[in-house]
């Protein structure tokens, strides 16, 4: 009897051949360590697999940690999320392997475990909300902390139209409900809600307190396949670059593949708006944001000491007299909050120093600091 010799293995089969764990074998193909797979997806011939060391394998793979682990480890690289970024999930660590982004080197397809330093490299990237923005889609309540909303105000948002599920999980709630079938968004079109709608009072939105109704619950939802925008708008979409109507319109007149009209009058032409941000994505017009724009408050308090607020989405409101008073407001932490608050409320008072935002001069406002509102 002959017996035949495997000339192709796939993952398994080449970790029994080198009598190295599984996730020893996931890691060293993850890593480069042995040659990528050579004869089909997932697939390696004898030679590649009979050339590779069994120990240099074997010693390449650290204990694996969990994808519970690994989400709070990246939750803790991405600092504190104050209103705009919600935790990384296990779930999210799944969709991160799936994306190629880690390598999955043992559980389920849907909490894998994966290597530390792996999970440490990515946790360094500078990139790293972005790639979690592309690749991790987010449930109602996680879509709604993304947007700095209320979920009321996301339900209103799905309501309008403004985004669609792009897919969906089977939660088992066990004791509460069973199996229920829970909507997922992709979180690139959760963050862009604030850019490409520019038209709406977001701010609004986002002081909205607990129990109130919601500002977008007024609003009516888009006309299927007549969701368009103007130049003017699609001008305020790309305030970031400092750009209004005429440079748009320049834009039109400049690019072959800028989108055609699908309404409107010659003079007032109306495009469709998800063809419109496509376009300026791609030529860089707009960004998906990170986060709320942060501002640096510096506050002088009793004997002059300093101290030193971040304010993400500041907004400072000039009074029009020497006898009113400026406003300035913003979102920051509890403890920041506290503290701010701490220090107004003192006898000897506290001025500002500064205040300095990106892509401005740094702001001196004369006078005392009082606390007039806080939202939590």
């Amino acid at each position: 009897m002959v017996r035949s010799v495997r000339e192709v293995y796939d993952e398994g089969q080449a970790a029994g051949r080198l009598r190295v764990p599984l996730a020893a074998w996931r890691w060293a193909a993850g890593s480069g360590l042995v040659p990528p797979a050579d004869a089909g997806p997932g697939l390696w011939s004898r030679a590649a697999v009979e050339a590779a060391d069994p120990e240099a394998v074997r010693a390449a793979l650290r204990g694996p940690i969990g994808a519970g682990v690994a989400a709070d480890r990246l939750t803790e690289a991405l600092g504190e999320p104050l209103r705009c970024r919600p935790r990384v999930t296990a779930a999210a660590v799944g969709h991160l392997a799936g994306a190629g982004l880690l390598v999955r080197l043992g559980g389920g397809a849907e909490f894998p475990d994966v290597h530390p330093d792996q999970v440490a490299a990515l946790a360094r990237r500078r990139d790293l909300s972005a790639l979690l923005d592309r690749h991790v889609p987010l449930g109602p309540d996680q879509a709604a902390r993304r947007l700095g909303v209320r979920r009321v105000d996301f339900d209103q948002v799905v309501r309008l139209g403004w985004v669609a599920p792009a897919g969906s999980v089977e939660i088992d709630y066990k004791r509460q409900g069973g199996v229920t079938t829970v909507p997922l968004y992709c979180a690139e079109d959760v963050a862009l809600l604030p850019v490409v709608r520019p038209l709406v009072g977001w701010r609004a939105v986002y002081a909205a307190p607990a129990g109130a109704r919601s500002p977008l619950a007024a609003l009516d939802p888009v006309v299927p396949g007549r969701d368009w925008a103007l130049l003017a708008e699609m001008a305020r979409m790309a305030r970031m670059a400092r750009v209004g109507r005429a440079a748009v319109a320049r834009w039109r007149c400049r690019h072959a593949d800028f989108p055609a009209p699908v309404g409107g009058t010659d003079v007032h032409p109306q495009f469709d708006r998800a063809a419109a941000v496509a376009w300026l994505l791609a030529y860089d017009k707009i960004g998906v944001p990170v986060g709320m724009p942060s501002a640096s408050l510096v506050v002088v308090g009793a004997g002059r000491r300093t101290f030193q607020f971040r304010l993400d989405d500041p907004r400072l409101v000039l009074a029009d007299g020497a006898e009113g008073q400026d406003q300035l407001s913003g979102w920051s932490t509890n403890a920041d909050a506290d503290e701010l608050a701490a220090l107004t409320a003192e006898a000897s008072g506290a001025s500002v120093s500064r205040l300095t935002a990106p892509a401005t001069e740094p702001l001196a406002v004369l006078g005392e600091v009082r606390v007039i509102e806080r939202l939590r």
